[in-house]
């Protein structure tokens, strides 16, 4: 069944600069649901998946604040094949369902999915929404803009790149991409303003294609 309001799957690369996106449609009166946000609310100290994880992966998990210690996750995903797929059995089917509440709240406004790994999904997010934007850049741009933030290096960014669907399986799944290489936050917020108009049918302009 289609959705009874437009509906958005959102998606990017880490480093792309999919949050920036993501806020501008806020900004133009899209409701969000951050799944990036549920994913760190349940794996807080006290969050709905800590007991799970500890049992998975053992203390060594856990950092001394009693939250996911998301920097040892990385490196073990990097050593360990299987510790993504483990650490994804937990986390996704509570995600899921968070999304859904509150997607439910969004009172009749479009409804934006922000989804990091929407296009390595095999179904329920692709389903749940009329419209896929992905927001692209070069892996390089990635790297850079990873590397700058506290706590990461580039090889470390390199690694998650790498673990993520590469940029063609992105674009292909997408309605529309929004290239966000070498252009100020004043263009990537008219490039924003013009996807909307289009989603929301005001404007009839053909967006980026794939």
């Amino acid at each position: 069944m289609k959705p009874c309001v437009p509906t958005l799957g959102l998606t990017g690369g880490i480093g792309s600069g999919k949050s920036t996106v993501a806020q501008r449609l806020v900004e133009l009166g899209a409701h969000l649901v951050d799944t990036d946000a549920i994913a760190r609310d349940l794996t807080r100290a006290g969050g709905a998946a800590m007991p799970a994880l500890a049992a998975e992966f053992g203390a060594a998990a856990i950092g001394a604040d009693g939250a996911l210690d998301r920097a040892w996750m990385r490196r073990l995903a990097f050593e360990d094949r299987t510790a993504k797929a483990r650490l994804e059995a937990i986390l996704h089917p509570l995600i899921g369902a968070a999304a859904l509440q509150l997607a439910a709240a969004h009172r009749g406004r479009p409804l934006v999915y922000d989804v990091p790994l929407l296009a390595e999904s095999r179904g329920p997010w692709r389903a749940r929404c009329d419209r896929i934007l992905v927001v692209d850049c070069t892996v390089r741009t990635q790297v850079e803009r990873v590397a700058a933030r506290p706590g990461w290096t580039a090889e470390a960014a390199r690694r998650v790149i790498a673990q993520q669907a590469d940029r063609g399986a992105r674009r292909a799944v997408a309605d529309a991409v929004i290239h966000n290489d070498a252009i100020s936050l004043a263009e990537l917020a008219s490039e924003v303003d013009r996807f909307m108009a289009w989603w929301l049918g005001r404007d009839g302009r053909p967006v980026v294609a794939p």
